[in-house]
């Protein structure tokens, strides 16, 4: 594998590609700790300090944001909004049928959709600042810090607007750093940065479960959690490595002397169909209760069992939550993302059938019918993998966004494993060997 990345800096334009993709991610990592203009950052950095990575509501965000979104940065917002943005055209294909009938266009298509999703993502930036400066404005973004209130000392419409509008450049080009890896880098833009943000958040997290440790000054604990995080690793490559195999095979056609068809292929039907979907999905929507009682004044009944039941990340009512809602959003999400129809009608209009079944509806139902029984397994390792290293490492001080929870690892695993199969493709294009031999 060394030998490969060695041979894949050998090779200019790869070499190129490679450099320009770290060249960028170094501008990705240098935008996440340049402060935008308002901000006191000296509070700031008191406020972090005092909260000791107790992140809160916002800890998903500023995970997704490489932990720029508490340090109030120019690149606060990171790649969350374009995220959101792209699940919701996503979903909406499904629901309006003019964005359906785009992406069954081709590239002309899907460019268009990309380009509503440009515009959604700055709409969504704009609303997600303008939310980010009324919190720290408020003193609502650190809970229990002193200075809190003193974030933003001057709190005029002018500097209002000038830090969203700075936030909203910043997501904006967060965006254009994304796409120019995927056309000049490596490819999987958007995904490189989520994982590098994810990543960068991974050295300060571990450390701090060092420190907290009682056990030979902590590296009990420490060496513990590496421990854990590797199991898990193999675990998460394992299953989403896995996938049901439909074979299929083509009928023989005769078109004036030649003939057609006559070949075998399969439908590759992955365990965790839904990937990483489903728990960001849960994750957010189990934020909305709490963010309501956070801004909500006075100590109300149903303030009070918000924050007493789900706030906490290893209450058990906030885990059979979290939990169910996982395993309906994967079904949710295979159910709106496959269309075993579709995927029937066109296999029949390509004189494709799957041995032993007949074409059509009961290709179909047939495809249904796998896809569920898949989808079983898949959900449950989501929830599992989502809640097992928040019960196991609770005794180590981490919270519910430590790094090695579901959330992190899948996107890590996920996107480390397509990145390697981009550079592996285009080494065989050029040497006919791989990372793996």
């Amino acid at each position: 594998m060394l030998t490969a990345f060695a041979r894949a800096f050998k090779t200019p334009d790869l070499r190129k590609k490679l450099l320009f993709t770290l060249g960028i991610i170094v501008v990705y990592r240098v935008g996440t700790h340049i402060p935008i203009p308002g901000v006191d950052y000296r509070n700031v950095q008191t406020c972090i300090d005092a909260a000791q990575a107790n992140q809160g509501l916002f800890g998903l965000v500023n995970m997704f944001s490489g932990g720029a979104l508490l340090q109030i940065t120019v690149f606060a917002l990171g790649i969350m909004p374009y995220i959101t943005a792209s699940i919701i055209l996503q979903l909406l294909t499904v629901v309006i049928p003019r964005l359906e009938a785009l992406k069954k266009e081709g590239q002309a298509g899907t460019a268009k959709i990309t380009q509503y999703t440009r515009y959604l993502t700055v709409a969504l930036a704009i609303l997600q600042g303008t939310g980010l400066v009324a919190t720290a404005r408020s003193g609502a973004l650190f809970q229990g810090c002193p200075v809190a209130g003193q974030i933003v000392p001057d709190q005029s419409i002018f500097v209002t607007m000038t830090m969203v509008i700075t936030m909203t450049a910043g997501t904006a080009m967060v965006m254009w750093l994304g796409e120019l890896i995927t056309d000049r880098g490596i490819g999987n833009g958007m995904s490189i940065l989520m994982f590098i943000s994810i990543a960068a958040t991974f050295p300060s997290a571990l450390w701090a479960i060092k420190e907290q440790g009682s056990l030979a000054g902590g590296w009990i604990e420490f060496g513990t959690v590496i421990a854990v995080g590797l199991v898990m690793v193999g675990l998460v490559v394992f299953v989403e490595q896995a996938q049901r195999r439909i074979p299929v095979q083509y009928a023989k056609r005769m078109i004036g002397r030649r003939s057609y068809g006559g070949t075998s292929t399969y439908i590759p039907l992955k365990v965790n169909q839904a990937g990483v979907i489903p728990v960001i999905f849960a994750s957010s929507l189990l934020y909305i209760p709490a963010l309501i009682a956070q801004f909500s004044s006075g100590t109300s009944g149903w303030k009070t069992w918000i924050e007493a039941h789900l706030v906490r990340g290893d209450h058990p009512i906030y885990v059979t939550l979290y939990f169910l809602l996982i395993v309906f959003f994967a079904f949710f999400y295979v159910a709106i993302s496959f269309n075993p129809e579709e995927v029937a009608d066109n296999m029949k209009k390509y004189g494709g059938f799957i041995p032993g079944i007949r074409a059509g509806r009961p290709t179909a139902e047939y495809l249904s019918y796998v896809l569920n029984r898949i989808t079983w397994p898949g959900s449950l390792y989501l929830g599992l993998i989502a809640l097992v290293p928040t019960m196991a490492l609770v005794g180590f001080g981490a919270n519910q966004n430590f790094p090695f929870g579901g959330t992190s690892i899948l996107i890590i695993v996920g996107v480390g494993l397509e990145t390697v199969k981009q550079i592996e493709s285009q080494l065989q294009q050029r040497n006919y060997e791989g990372f793996l031999r």
